[in-house]
């Protein structure tokens, strides 16, 4: 079952609100898909960061780090692929 709290799912967006500006000077963005009750953070790359060989050291350095500072209760983040169903 995923988490539906509107205060984690805002604060989630304000992290990936900072890192978007990096992203799209590249092309690319990210959204946020899910966030399983396991406090996992699922996340879909688009545009140039989909098919970018750097995108998990982008995940784990950039992305995963800045969440994990301003969302603390959150354990990890890992992305999905366009055909990655979600049914948690």
């Amino acid at each position: 079952m995923p988490h539906t709290d509107p205060v984690l799912i805002q604060r989630i967006e304000e992290a990936l609100g900072q890192l978007r500006p990096y992203l799209e000077a590249d092309s690319g963005s990210v959204s946020l898909v899910n966030v399983t009750e396991d406090m996992v953070v699922l996340l879909r790359f688009h545009g140039a960061c989909s098919s970018c060989s750097m995108s998990a050291m982008t995940l784990k350095a950039g992305i995963e780090q800045t969440i994990l500072r301003m969302v603390p209760e959150i354990k990890s983040v890992e992305a999905v692929n366009e055909k990655d169903e979600i049914n948690d």
